[in-house]
C-alpha cells in the first residue's frame, strides 16, 4: 500500500511537472530578458551583429530582415512562424501575398548556422530575427535598443487566409490600421512610429500603382509632380511582382530618420495605407512631431519595437527552438 502511495505521488509530481513544461513551451514570451542567454549563449548578439554587418551593412537587405520582424509578429505572434517552408502536411506563410515579396531568409539562415556552431540547440530563430530587425535599423543609422529575449519556434505555421487576414494592406485606412494593431495590443502612437519603417526599402507597383493613378477605392491627397514620378516608375498596366519598385522615402531611401513622416506631411506617401496617417486623421500631431523631432520618433520607435516584439504565440501552440528556420525539428 505504501508503495502504491509513492507510486501514485511520483505520477502526480511528474504529471505536474509536465503540465509546467508544456506552460512554459507554449507561451515562451511569459519571461522575456535581455540577458536570456548570458549563461546559455553569452555571445549570441555579437555573432548576429557579425553577421548582419558582413551580409547586410547599409544595404537593401537591411529593410527586408526587418520587415520580416513586422510579418511574424503579425500573425500568431513572434514565433518565425514566417520562416517555415511548406510541407505536404503544412502550409506556409511565405505564400500568401503580401508575404510572397518577403525576402531577406538567407540571412537569418546564415546567423542561424553561425549560432548553431557556437551554442547548439539554444537560440529561437523567432529571438534571431528580433535581433537582427534591431542591428537592421542600427545599421541604417537609426536607434538602438535593448531586446527581450526567450521566445520559442512555432511548429507550424498559420494557415493561409488567416495570415491575409491579419496583415495590414497597402490600401488599409486609418481606422483600419488603428483597429489591426489595437488587436495586437499596440496603440495608435505604437502604430504611428511602427509605420516609420517604411522610411527604408521599397514597395512593388502593384501595392502603389492605384494610389499614383487615382484608380483605388481608397484615395488620399497626393502631390500632383510626386505621382507623375511615380507612374514613370509604374505604367497604368503591366506585370506585377518585382516590376516598377519604388522607394518608400524618396530622399533617403537606405538611411532610417524621419523622412517618411516629412512626405507624408508634404502628400508623398506612397501608399495609401502610409498617406492614411496624414491628412485630417487622429494621428496628424504624431505625424507633424515625428517629422520635425527625429529624436523622438528614434525613442518611440525603439519602444514599439520592444511592444510588438512581446507579442506572444496563441496559447496551447506547439513551440520549440528550432534547429533550421525553415522547418520543424
Amino acid at each position: 500500500m505504501m508503495v502504491s502511495s509513492r507510486i501514485t505521488s511520483w505520477a502526480a509530481l511528474a504529471l505536474l511537472f509536465f503540465i509546467a513544461v508544456v506552460a512554459h513551451t507554449a507561451n515562451g514570451h511569459d519571461h522575456l530578458s535581455a540577458g536570456y542567454y548570458a549563461k546559455t549563449c553569452p555571445n549570441v548578439e555579437r555573432i548576429v551583429w557579425s553577421v548582419m554587418a558582413n551580409r547586410v551593412g547599409g544595404g537593401r537587405m537591411a529593410p527586408a530582415v526587418l520587415r520580416l520582424f513586422f510579418h511574424d509578429c503579425f500573425v500568431n505572434g513572434c514565433d518565425a512562424s514566417v520562416l517555415l517552408d511548406a510541407t505536404p502536411f503544412s502550409e506556409s506563410e511565405k505564400d500568401v501575398e503580401p508575404n510572397t515579396s518577403l525576402t531577406g531568409f538567407t540571412v537569418i539562415d546564415e546567423i542561424k548556422s553561425a549560432l548553431e556552431r557556437d551554442c547548439p540547440a539554444t537560440v529561437s530563430c523567432a529571438d534571431v530575427i528580433a535581433i537582427a530587425s534591431r542591428d537592421a535599423v542600427t545599421l541604417l543609422g537609426g536607434p538602438t535598443w535593448n531586446v527581450p529575449l526567450g521566445r520559442k519556434d512555432s511548429r507550424f505555421a498559420a494557415r493561409r487566409e488567416f495570415t491575409r487576414a491579419h496583415l495590414p494592406s497597402p490600401n488599409d485606412n486609418l481606422t483600419e490600421l488603428i483597429r489591426m494593431f489595437g488587436e495586437l495590443g499596440l496603440d495608435a502612437r505604437d502604430m504611428t512610429a511602427l509605420s516609420g519603417a517604411h522610411t527604408v526599402g521599397m514597395a512593388n507597383c502593384m501595392h502603389y500603382r492605384g494610389r499614383v493613378y487615382g484608380t483605388s477605392n481608397t484615395k488620399y491627397n497626393i502631390d500632383p509632380s510626386f505621382a507623375e514620378s511615380r507612374r514613370q516608375l509604374c505604367p497604368p498596366q503591366g506585370p506585377i511582382g518585382d516590376a516598377g519598385k519604388a522607394p518608400f522615402d524618396v530622399t533617403t531611401p537606405m538611411k532610417f530618420d524621419n523622412a517618411y513622416y516629412r512626405d507624408l506631411i508634404a502628400h508623398q506617401g506612397l501608399l495609401n495605407s502610409d498617406q492614411a496617417l496624414y491628412g485630417g486623421g487622429g494621428v496628424d500631431n504624431l505625424v507633424e512631431m515625428y517629422g520635425t523631432d527625429g529624436d523622438a520618433f528614434g525613442r518611440d520607435f525603439a519602444k514599439a519595437m520592444v511592444k510588438m516584439g512581446n507579442i506572444p504565440p496563441p496559447k496551447g501552440m506547439p513551440m520549440e527552438v528550432r534547429l533550421q528556420c525553415s522547418k520543424a525539428n
